[in-house]
């Protein structure tokens, strides 16, 4: 019986050398598709641990919605009203979800998690798309709970179905689009307490000063140039327009180029908004981030 003592070199196999594992080398594209998703899964997460975050995107619309349809809207055209009013609700909401961008990004630079993930390997854009795409979600959500009240107040899509949903893209949009001066405003806030105030002071302003409620035309003097060119009246035109859900007939009709364009128009102002605010953004972070 041979031994292993008494086998040649030759006769006993080499082990086989250990191979030190590859680094998978992604593009820089999946990189920040990848860490986009992961920071808005982590923001999604954030709500759904803390359900009182979502009280604001919910609650709140839906108590516009009754509020004007009802104790105002008796007043202004009864159900012709609801129908009218629910487009401009749909706008209102999505324009205050930028407050909701505010304060989390605000609530981020003041905990140190901003300062956690510049630490990490990720891309610096993919902090600020996470945070608007997981606040688009809930600009969804909050979307979605208005319809449902939408059609128990009467609002109806008379239209067809390719309007509505062009209608609801151009919301969405246009919500993306102000997440985005929200996550400006957020940057620019030094702790929590001014992002609530600061998120919120500009909004209403802009919200009322507008065809929202109410139309246009029966604003006084510059106020009425300033609501025919405002975004929000855009988008709530471009809405009633697609929905296919006309004003009662004592409103006095909108002129010009803003309301007969109001769909190109609505989409021009949220490409311009985008096109503003994230460099804006994005220079504000890295100001931030390298303090």
């Amino acid at each position: 019986m041979t031994t292993a003592a008494e086998l040649a070199p030759d006769d006993i196999a080499p082990t086989p050398p250990t191979k030190s594992p590859v680094a998978v080398e992604y593009s820089p594209r999946f990189r920040f598709v990848r860490d986009s998703a992961i920071v808005a899964h982590r923001n999604l997460l954030t709500i759904l641990r803390v359900p009182t975050l979502l009280v604001t995107a919910t609650i709140q619309p839906l108590m516009f919605v009754f509020l004007f349809a009802y104790i105002f809207g008796a007043s202004l055209g009864g159900s012709q009203y609801r129908e009218f009013l629910l487009a401009g609700i749909f706008t209102q909401t999505v324009a205050f979800s930028a407050a909701f961008t505010t304060v989390g990004l605000a609530g981020d630079l003041q905990k140190g998690i901003i300062d956690r993930m510049r630490a990490l390997p990720m891309s610096r854009m993919a902090v600020l798309m996470g945070r608007t795409l997981s606040d688009l979600v809930v600009s969804v959500l909050s979307l979605a709970v208005m319809v449902g009240c939408g059609y128990i107040v009467g609002w109806r899509i008379n239209g067809s179905i390719a309007d509505a949903a062009l209608a609801f893209g151009i919301i969405l949009l246009f919500a993306f689009a102000m997440s985005w001066v929200g996550a400006l405003t957020g940057l620019l806030s030094p702790n929590v307490e001014v992002a609530q105030s600061a998120g919120l002071i500009w909004l209403f302003p802009l919200t009322f000063i507008s065809s929202a409620f109410i139309s246009a035309a029966a604003l006084p003097g510059p106020l009425r140039v300033i609501a025919e060119w405002n975004p929000i009246t855009a988008v709530a035109a471009s809405g009633r327009k697609l929905f296919e859900n006309g004003a009662p007939p004592f409103f006095a009709q909108p002129t010009g180029w803003p309301a007969e364009h109001c769909v190109e128009y609505a989409v021009l102002c949220s490409v311009a908004i985008l096109a503003v605010a994230m460099p804006l953004a994005l220079l504000r972070y890295r100001k931030v981030a390298s303090r």
